[in-house]
């Protein structure tokens, strides 16, 4: 298996994972949130701990030579996964970690497009293609919370009324 693969299936298998606990009766995992929020967790996890331990160097190369301190970047940018991943499964803080990790998501793709255009090419998942189909499927799931928390009547967002 590609381990490029690997982040994509933490986000689909503990989504669906969750997902099915909710259908045959978990009472907490029954809304589509709570599933989401736990593969994004995972997902975010899984990438967050790569930026320190197996794929640290590689993750450097990747920043685009324009940006200063890459180690710095990287170090930086593994800690907002981190909590990101952390705060998505708090519901008092989910809506502001799914936009937060929306806007990290947007923010680190330079350098996937540049690993992509320059770095060695050593799976698939390097790939400009498949790569950027990637992180359009992390965006959707954290954009769909957004959504989602942004819709809710009683949410963080809903227009309180005197």
């Amino acid at each position: 298996m590609d381990p490029g693969l690997v982040p994509v299936l933490m986000l689909v298998v503990v989504t669906a994972a969750l997902s099915l606990l909710g259908a045959v009766g978990v009472r907490r995992l029954r809304s589509w949130p709570v599933a989401v929020r736990g593969g994004v967790a995972a997902l975010f996890v899984t990438t967050g701990v790569a930026h320190f331990v197996g794929m640290r160097e590689e993750l450097i190369a990747m920043v685009p030579p324009a940006l200063p301190a890459p180690a710095l970047l990287v170090t930086v940018t593994g800690v907002l996964e981190l909590a990101g991943a952390a705060g998505i499964l708090w519901s008092r803080t989910a809506p502001w970690a799914a936009g937060g990790l929306t806007v990290l998501l947007l923010a680190m793709f330079p350098a996937n497009v540049y690993k992509a255009l320059n770095g060695p090419v050593t799976s698939t998942m390097d790939e400009l293609v498949p790569r950027g189909l990637m992180q359009v499927v992390f965006l959707a799931a954290t954009v769909s919370l957004v959504v989602h928390y942004v819709r809710a009547p009683n949410g963080p967002f809903a227009q309180r009324r005197p």
